[in-house]
């Protein structure tokens, strides 16, 4: 066998469960090692219902979800129709064809 291929082996790896703060130790390559989920504390594992926000996205999704319900949404219909009526204002109320657009450039 190869020579100095392997890494270095740390029998007492320390592992930290950021969600929990709980620490263990592992053997692993890397001395020390910070994780979001463990069997500790995943959902799956504890049987408890539970959140884990490390990028605040929730608190950015509801902060979205409470501006979302004070505005009115409208249908694709009504901005049609609001847009056609704002063009025959324009217009002086006719709509113009392709025919008396071109008719307009000669």
């Amino acid at each position: 066998m190869k020579k100095d291929i392997h890494p270095k082996l740390y029998k007492n790896a320390k592992v930290t469960d950021v969600s929990t703060g709980q620490t263990f130790t592992l053997a692993s390559t890397k001395e020390e090692i910070v994780v979001d989920v463990t069997n500790l504390s995943h959902p799956f594992y504890t049987g408890q219902h539970r959140i884990v926000d490390t990028e605040n996205l929730v608190k950015k999704f509801e902060e979205k979800r409470k501006v979302a319900d004070g505005k009115e949404v409208r249908k694709k219909s009504d901005k049609r129709n609001a847009r056609n009526r704002k063009v025959s204002e324009i217009k002086g109320g006719n709509k113009l064809t392709l025919k008396d657009m071109l008719s307009q450039i000669k």
